[in-house]
């Protein structure tokens, strides 16, 4: 994972999604559309830099937050912003799509 992207976990969660805007990529390692889901996330981050926090977060090895949010398919990203969740897609996602969600809480 690049320096861009930030791994939560249950524990850092919240306070990841307390203020401003978080994009979270609720993900496992053993998913294929994940993997294809990665590098997007990757290069949307460091597209955004400070604007926005771009995370991920294993669902096999922290599950309170995605069973808090209801996530029964990944990838799952959702957009957060100053934590409330405002926008949440299932299945990979291109790059164009998610800037211009974050854009949009920005």
């Amino acid at each position: 994972m690049s320096a861009n992207v930030k791994e939560l976990t249950d524990a850092t969660f919240l306070d990841a999604t307390a203020s401003g805007v978080t994009l979270v990529d609720f993900w496992a390692p053993w998913c294929g559309p994940c993997r294809m889901q990665g590098p997007i996330i990757e290069q949307l981050a460091a597209e955004i830099g400070d604007k926005a926090l771009v995370a991920k977060i294993n669902i096999d090895e922290h599950t309170a937050a995605a069973t808090t949010y209801g996530v029964r398919s990944i990838p799952t990203l959702m957009l957060f912003k100053d934590g409330k969740l405002v926008k949440q897609y299932v299945g990979v996602q291109n790059k164009d799509v998610l800037t211009a969600a974050i854009n949009e809480q920005l």
